[in-house]
């Protein structure tokens, strides 16, 4: 897949939570932040400082590594991507020795009960292993509230998942559809129910909205 195509592979979590708020996003560009959007934004800038990097001993920390694959059609930039001395790990230059890779995805709140944010882990690692040529077993979720690591094992099952997630969401971007509403309790904390309109919309469709909406101003 040529560059030019590639998708954030940040929206693979937002589709996963809801397809419609991907397609409002990454196909028709609408955002609107909330509390917990700022949060979240502010937890990522940190993670993000590339200026920061750590060499202790067996750990190397590297923050805000930028990734992309052909494969999956994808790119986006890693918060902190440790290297661990291992003797199935690769070799870094300057460094001497082998070194395993391990992601850690950083965000706010505590771990849902959902597979949204094992899914974008999975497949940063997937998109790590094709760059780099190796395995990537396993990697963690940071959450901020509880500034615990939740350790993800990067299952065959997990990045099925993750490969059908990513067809489907080149599909719609292709044909520029986004899906209808189908609202859940979760729309309530959605910073985009303004723009979506889930209770407006739940039996009927935008367009229909919309036609209505442009006769009133006429």
């Amino acid at each position: 897949m040529h560059p030019d195509d590639y998708l954030p592979l940040s929206g693979l979590q937002h589709f996963a939570f809801c397809r419609r708020q991907w397609a409002l996003i990454h196909i028709e560009h609408q955002w609107a932040d909330n509390l917990r959007t700022v949060e979240g934004n502010l937890l990522h800038a940190r993670a993000h400082d590339d200026s920061l990097r750590e060499s202790r001993g067996d750990l190397i920390v590297a923050r805000g590594v930028d990734f992309h694959s052909p494969t999956l059609g994808v790119s986006g930039q890693c918060d902190v991507l440790e290297f661990r001395r291992d003797a199935s790990g690769i070799p870094l230059a300057g460094r001497d020795g082998l070194w395993q890779p391990y992601p850690v995805e950083y965000k706010r709140g505590t771990a849902k009960a959902t597979d949204a944010d094992r899914l974008q882990l999975c497949g940063q690692a997937m998109c790590l292993e094709e760059m780099l040529c190796c395995d990537i077993p396993e990697g963690a979720l940071f959450y901020g509230q509880t500034r615990r690591r939740e350790t993800v094992p990067l299952t065959t099952e997990l990045r099925r998942a993750v490969q059908e997630n990513l067809a489907q969401m080149h599909d719609l971007y292709r044909r520029g559809r986004t899906p209808k509403v189908k609202p859940t309790k979760a729309c309530q904390a959605c910073s985009l129910k303004e723009i979506c309109l889930p209770k407006l919309l739940k039996n009927r469709s935008a367009e229909a909205y919309l036609a209505d909406a442009v006769k009133d101003t006429l």
